[in-house]
C-alpha cells in the first residue's frame, strides 16, 4: 500500500495499514507549532483581542494533542505491547513513545497558562515565557513525532493488520462529538495544497465530505485562522 508523505514528515514505513489519517494528524501539530511561535513572538502585548484569539485556538490545538495521545497511550502502545512480547527492541520504542508524552504534557499545561494569561494582561515576560515553552514543546514534539513515524509506526505496520486499525481508529474517533467534525475536518486538511490536497482528499474517499468542507467549513475554519494567526 502507498503510504502519505507529507511535509516535515520523518518516514512513512511501508507495509498493509493505511497511516493517512496519523500522518496528516502529525503534519497539522507540526503547522500549528510553528504557527503559534511566529504569532507570540510577532503579535503586540496590547492586543487584547488577539491574544484571546490565540487562547481560544491554543485549547484547541492542546484539546486535540491531548486526546490523541491519550488514545495512544490507551488503546494502541498497549495492542502493540501484546503483539511484540519478547522483542526488546519493540517494547523499548513504545517505552519511548509513554515517556516522550509525559514529557510533552507539562509544557502544554505552561503553555496554557501563558496563554491564559495574555489574553488578560499586556506582560512582557509572560510573552518571553510562553514562547521560550512553546519552542521547547516544538522541540519535543517534533522529535517525538520523528521517533513515532520512524519506528513505532513500523511497529504498526509489522504487528497490526488494516482491521486491527480500522477498530483502533473507531476507538479514536469516539473521544470527538459530532459537532466537532466540522473543526477537524478543515483542521486536518488546512495547509495542503496542490497534489498533496489530491492524494489525501482520494484517500478519504468520501465526497459529501469533500463537499461540505469546501463549501461551508473550510470558511469559517479559514476566518478563525485570520483572526488567531493572521494569516
Amino acid at each position: 500500500m502507498t503510504q502519505l508523505m507529507l511535509p516535515g514528515q520523518a518516514a512513512a514505513p511501508a507495509g498493509p495499514v493505511d497511516l493517512s489519517a496519523m500522518y496528516m494528524v502529525h503534519h497539522a501539530f507540526r503547522r500549528d507549532l510553528t504557527a503559534f511561535c511566529e504569532a507570540v513572538a510577532r503579535v503586540p502585548i496590547t492586543e487584547r483581542a488577539t491574544w484571546r484569539a490565540l487562547a481560544r485556538r491554543w485549547d484547541r490545538f492542546q484539546q486535540i494533542l491531548h486526546k490523541h495521545h491519550t488514545g495512544e497511550d490507551t488503546a494502541l502502545w498497549p495492542l502493540l505491547r501484546e503483539r511484540a512480547a519478547g522483542d526488546l527492541h519493540a517494547l523499548a520504542t513504545l517505552d519511548g513513545m509513554e515517556s516522550e508524552h509525559a514529557e510533552i504534557d507539562p509544557l502544554l499545561v505552561a503553555c496554557d497558562a501563558g496563554f491564559g494569561r495574555l489574553g488578560e494582561h499586556a506582560d512582557e515576560d509572560a510573552r518571553d515565557a510562553l514562547l521560550g515553552r512553546l519552542r521547547t514543546l516544538a522541540q519535543r514534539l517534533h522529535r517525538h513525532l520523528e521517533h513515532e513515524e520512524s519506528e513505532a509506526m513500523a511497529l504498526v505496520q509489522r504487528l497490526l493488520s488494516q482491521a486491527d486499525w480500522e477498530r483502533l481508529d473507531r476507538e479514536f474517533q469516539s473521544a470527538y462529538g459530532m459537532r466537532e467534525l466540522p473543526f477537524m475536518a478543515s483542521w486536518a486538511l488546512y495547509g495542503l495544497r496542490g497534489e498533496q490536497l489530491r492524494e489525501v482528499l482520494a484517500k478519504i474517499d468520501s465526497k459529501p465530505l469533500e463537499l461540505l468542507w469546501s463549501w461551508w467549513w473550510r470558511r469559517s475554519f479559514e476566518r478563525g485562522e485570520k483572526e488567531a494567526f493572521g494569516r
